[in-house]
C-alpha cells in the first residue's frame, strides 16, 4: 500500500452514510497517535469549564484510580467508534457511558462542549501536527461520526457543522473557563498519570512538554504558569519533525489497525465492567433490592 492509497479509499466513500467507517480509517491507520493525543487533550480542556472539573472531581475517580480512570474512557470510546453506534457492542458501549453519566446531573451544554472537544481538537491537532492535512471530506466525516454518539448519547441541540462545533467551543471556553481548585486537581492528576507512563528521569519533561501545548487560555484556567515562547517553539517543532518522519515512513497495513491496550485490563474487559467503582457499587446494591440496573 502507497502513502496516500487510503486517502483515495477514504474520498470514495459517503461523509454521512460512510462516516463511521472513515472515522476508523483516521483513527486506526491514518492517524492512531495523533488522534489518541488529541482526545488526550480533548478531555483535559474539559476539566477548565468548573461545572465539569468539580464534577471530576468530586467522583474521586482521578485521585485514587487515575489509570483506570483513563483506560475505562479510552475503551469505551474505542468500541463505539470501532464497532459503530449501530452495532450490537456500539450500542451496549453508549447504554453504558449513558448509565453511568445518568448518576450525575450534567448540563446539555457540558455534555455538548465535551462533544465539540472531540470534533475540533483532533482537526486541530492534525492540522498542526499531523503527516498530512485532513481533506474537509475527512472533516465531514469525523464530524458526523461524533453527531451520532451525540444523538446515540441524547443530547439535543447538537451542531449540524464542523464550523457550528468550532464555533460552540471557541464560545463556551471564552464564556466558562475559569480556575476551579477541583477542576486544577483533576489537571494535575491526569498529567501526574501521563507522566507516570514513562521512566522517571522522562515523567518531569514529559508534563512539561504537556503544558508546551496548552494554549494560554487553557494554563491561565488551571492556574499553570505562562509558557516561555521558546520552550513551546521547542515542543511545536519536535511534534512537527515527528509528522515528518511518519510521512516518510511505512503505511500501516490494514491487517494491522491501532487498537488500546489498557494497562487496568491485562487480561481483557467485558463492557458492563468498565466505569468508575462507585458506579458499578450502585448497580450491584439496585440489583440486590430487585431493582434493574439502569441501562
Amino acid at each position: 500500500m502507497r502513502r496516500f492509497d487510503r486517502l483515495a479509499r477514504i474520498l470514495a466513500l459517503d461523509a454521512e452514510r460512510g462516516c463511521e467507517e472513515i472515522y476508523r480509517l483516521l483513527a486506526e491507520h491514518e492517524f492512531p497517535w495523533d488522534i489518541t493525543k488529541a482526545l488526550e487533550f480533548a478531555l483535559f480542556r474539559t476539566y477548565a469549564v468548573p461545572s465539569i472539573g468539580r464534577l471530576l472531581d468530586r467522583t474521586g475517580e482521578f485521585a485514587e484510580r487515575p489509570q483506570k480512570r483513563y483506560d475505562d474512557t479510552v475503551v469505551i470510546l474505542y468500541e463505539i467508534f470501532h464497532w459503530g453506534t449501530g452495532s450490537e457492542r456500539g450500542r451496549e458501549a453508549l447504554d453504558q457511558l449513558n448509565a453511568i453519566h445518568g448518576r450525575y446531573r450534567i448540563s446539555n451544554d457540558d455534555h455538548l462542549y465535551t462533544l465539540s472537544t472531540f470534533v475540533v481538537t483532533p482537526v486541530r491537532w492534525i492540522e498542526r501536527f499531523g503527516w498530512r492535512r485532513l481533506h474537509p471530506h475527512e472533516v465531514a466525516a469525523l464530524t458526523n461520526t461524533m453527531r451520532r454518539m451525540g444523538a446515540g448519547m441524547r443530547f439535543s441541540g447538537i451542531p449540524e457543522t464542523y464550523a457550528e462545533f468550532e464555533r460552540f467551543l471557541d464560545d463556551y471556553e471564552r464564556e466558562r473557563f475559569a480556575f476551579d481548585p477541583g477542576g486544577r486537581r483533576v489537571a494535575d492528576a491526569t498529567l501526574e498519570l501521563f507522566g507516570s507512563w514513562y521512566p522517571s528521569l522522562l515523567s518531569s519533561a514529559v508534563v512539561r512538554a504537556a503544558r508546551f501545548l496548552m494554549e494560554p487560555h487553557l494554563l491561565a484556567a488551571f492556574g499553570f504558569p505562562q509558557v516561555s515562547d521558546l520552550g513551546r517553539k521547542v515542543a511545536e517543532a519536535a511534534l512537527k519533525l515527528r509528522a515528518q518522519l511518519v510521512r516518510v515512513g511505512p503505511v500501516r497495513p490494514g491487517s494491522r489497525p491501532a487498537v488500546p491496550e489498557p494497562r487496568s485490563y491485562p487480561d481483557g474487559y467485558r463492557i458492563a465492567e468498565l466505569g468508575p467503582e462507585s458506579f458499578h457499587r450502585s448497580r450491584a446494591r439496585r440489583q440486590v433490592r430487585g431493582c434493574p440496573a439502569a441501562t
